[in-house]
């Protein structure tokens, strides 16, 4: 099963974009400029759901 985390390796900010690539298997600059686009549009809704997910979504567990 697969499961969402925040990227520890593929980070800009907090890793959401890297962990949301990792998961759906985009790449993350394509999940990255859909988001700056998005950000013309409406640029409160996607602040606040960047926020909220940075907060909600959990680090990357690290394998020992």
């Amino acid at each position: 099963m697969k499961r969402l985390y925040r990227s520890n390796s593929n980070r800009m900010v907090a890793g959401i974009f890297g962990g949301l690539s990792d998961y759906l298997n985009i790449d993350a600059t394509v999940l990255r400029l859909l988001f700056i686009i998005g950000l013309f549009f409406s640029v409160f809704t996607l602040a606040l759901v960047y926020v909220v997910a940075a907060v909600i979504i959990p680090n990357e567990r690290e394998v020992h």
